[in-house]
């Protein structure tokens, strides 16, 4: 079967979702290309735009949230494409598509209105990759959603979704971090990520604090930091800091315990390697809604974002050894729910439909 992964770099996890889908696919003998969709329909100003989305959720969050909020529960339309409409169609034509699928809203909706406009009965999968069940995601057209938790489920069907179109699958991360439980004695070992862009707002002080916790070692994801990263690197005796990496499935399965952002993507990531987690008091409205269903499922604390109080959170955490095992136990009921290859099991149901026409 041939299909057609969409998808946009409004920060990776989008991209990354959409990469493990394709891989899952691929395994399963199917015929996958990936496109960035903003990247195809707009190749000058997809950069500008990657960039600006960056530099808004970085210093405009509180912007982005009241949009976010405004627009939860109104229909969730995709920005219209005008002439751009040609670009999709052409993309569609030239790929010969059995499926689509897709890891972005406004991907999603682009193609339901190119299903409405050309009357074409396409199958469209839609991958959501926060906790959330906001209404950009909704989109007249779509067979299926592969959603994160069984709340996000219940979500999309109060808003007007079938419920045999809903199914509960987490968000796709790489199969390494399955297989990265891999904990052994010795210290303890504190993971700490800022996400791709290495966003840790600490202090000397912090630093300095966390060196001196008894019979522990901590690694600083720093990104493509590499200021932060030129700031730690060989300062500190029991703090390693490491650059940008595509080693992370194995730094999670040596962590005891993770103090990150809680971005959907890092959220299953961590859920996949049993990995308690510490989320950094969230400010954005996703990262919120990941937050709150890692806390409520028993999975995780919060940690403020004030130094000392965050440095006490560490803790009580990283040395209770009852909670840490509480927290993976809660990862291990959640993940046995799941549907992970639920795509690659819809795939082959509608080749199994083609084969019989």
């Amino acid at each position: 079967m041939k299909i057609l992964v969409l998808t946009g770099k409004f920060g990776m996890g989008h991209y990354s979702a959409a990469q493990t889908l394709q891989h899952q696919l691929e395994q399963d003998g199917h015929q996958v290309t990936l496109v960035d969709l903003f990247a195809y329909m707009l190749p000058d100003l997809a950069p500008a735009m990657y960039r600006a989305f960056s530099l808004m959720v970085t210093y405009a969050g509180g912007v982005y949230n009241l949009v976010h909020r405004m627009t939860r529960n109104m229909e969730g339309d995709a920005p219209a494409m005008g002439q751009l409409r040609h670009r999709l169609a052409q993309l569609i034509e030239a790929e010969a598509p059995d499926l689509v699928l897709s890891t972005h809203p406004v991907c999603s909706g682009w193609v339901a209105q190119y299903k409405a406009e050309w009357d074409n009965t396409l199958p469209l999968v839609t991958c959501i990759t926060d906790v959330t069940c906001h209404s950009e995601w909704i989109h007249p057209g779509t067979n299926a959603y592969l959603a994160p938790s069984a709340t996000v489920r219940e979500g999309l069907i109060a808003k007007g979704v079938t419920p045999s179109r809903v199914i509960v699958t987490g968000i796709p991360v790489d199969s390494r971090f399955t297989c990265a439980h891999h904990r052994a004695g010795g210290p303890r070992e504190l993971l700490i990520m800022g996400g791709g862009l290495g966003l840790i707002p600490c202090k000397n002080d912090f630093f300095e604090a966390l060196d001196s916790l008894p019979n522990t070692h901590t690694t600083i994801l720093t990104g493509r930091n590499q200021r932060l990263y030129q700031r730690l690197a060989g300062q500190y005796q029991n703090i390693e800091a490491v650059p940008f990496t595509r080693q992370v499935p194995y730094y999670m399965g040596r962590a005891h315990l993770m103090l990150s952002k809680p971005g959907g993507i890092t959220t299953f990531e961590a859920i996949s390697a049993r990995l308690p987690m510490l989320a950094w008091a969230p400010f954005l409205e996703q990262e919120r809604e990941n937050a709150y269903f890692l806390v409520s499922h028993g999975m995780a604390r919060i940690a403020s974002k004030d130094e000392s109080a965050c440095l006490a959170a560490i803790q009580a955490t990283l040395y209770d050894d009852q909670a840490l095992e509480g927290m993976r136990q809660a990862m291990d009921r959640l993940s046995s729910g799941l549907h992970k290859h639920a795509i690659c099991a819809l795939a082959r149901s509608l080749e199994r439909k083609e084969h019989c026409v």
